[in-house]
């Protein structure tokens, strides 16, 4: 019977191919996650075949996960499976019809979008208040961030690479204005704007924890504030006002418009004003 145990250095050999494979750095460490939680699942057991991931897979759904979670930890296992030259071992994912609304208890306003600005203003935190517009307003990721540098400010516009593929984003001409001004203050004279005390380019986590704590005095939900929310934000306002998901998904880099779709659901509330106005109840 053929099977695979998962050691460590297991691990670090598929992390090792990853990097060959060119994931973005928060890809690999999502993935290295998934695969952890994996061995968690297998407890020292070797994968003996397909049914071992069928298992981990129905093991999933019984754990009450959302099938957009499983998809996403199964995808990071059928990688794995790749990588170990055992194709027939991966699994299907699962299948949902995609909702045709979003949920708005999640969805970051832009009246709390300007209130942690305003926030971040008040404590004194120009670098934070100038980071949040700059996502906003370019709708790029916060992995993206460091690609807005002195040498682009000049230009207006920033090129960034991301997943294999180079696009180019158009940075506003007001925030260029006021974050050469800010540059210009803080003596950074090159490289990334957006920088730590020690120089190096501000990664997630440091993002993370900074919006976190703006929560209480903006007097914003915990579970709204993240980098990626302010990236939504762009996108459904973007979309609201041109009505163009073809280019919208160029602007945030997209390979597929499916993706962009998600970006741009109305809300349940909305939709549900939607279906009210069409009069159809007699």
């Amino acid at each position: 019977m053929q099977q695979q145990y998962l050691t460590g250095r297991l691990l670090k050999r598929y992390q090792a191919y990853l990097c060959v494979e060119e994931k973005s750095e928060a890809t690999i460490q999502k993935y290295l996650r998934d695969i952890r939680a994996f061995y968690t699942y297998l407890k020292g057991e070797p994968i003996t075949g397909r049914e071992t991931v069928i298992g981990y897979k129905q093991w999933l759904e019984n754990r009450g996960y959302a099938v957009t979670s499983i998809n996403s930890m199964l995808v990071a296992v059928n990688g794995l499976m790749t990588f170990l030259g055992r194709p027939g071992w991966r699994v299907h994912l699962l299948r949902q019809q995609r909702d045709a609304f979003g949920l708005r208890d999640r969805e970051l306003t832009r009246q709390e979008y300007l209130r942690l600005v305003q926030a971040a203003a008040a404590r004194g935190d120009e670098r934070l208040a100038l980071l949040l517009q700059t996502i906003c307003a370019t709708g790029i990721r916060v992995s993206e961030l460091r690609y807005i540098t002195v040498a682009s400010l000049r230009s207006g516009q920033a090129q960034i690479s991301c997943k294999g593929k180079v696009r180019r984003i158009l940075i506003p001409q007001t925030l260029c204005v006021r974050l050469r001004d800010y540059c210009r203050r803080r003596g950074i004279g090159g490289g990334s704007v957006f920088v730590t005390r020690s120089g190096a380019p501000m990664d997630r986590s440091n993002i993370w924890a900074l919006m976190k704590r703006l929560c209480r005095a903006a007097g914003v939900a915990e579970h709204k504030v993240f980098p990626h929310n302010l990236r939504h934000l762009f996108a459904r306002t973007f979309y609201k006002q041109y009505k163009d998901i073809v280019h919208l998904a160029d602007v945030l880099g997209h390979s597929s418009v499916n993706t962009t779709r998600i970006y741009t659901m109305v809300s349940a509330a909305e939709h549900r004003g939607q279906i009210s106005r069409m009069h159809l109840l007699i």
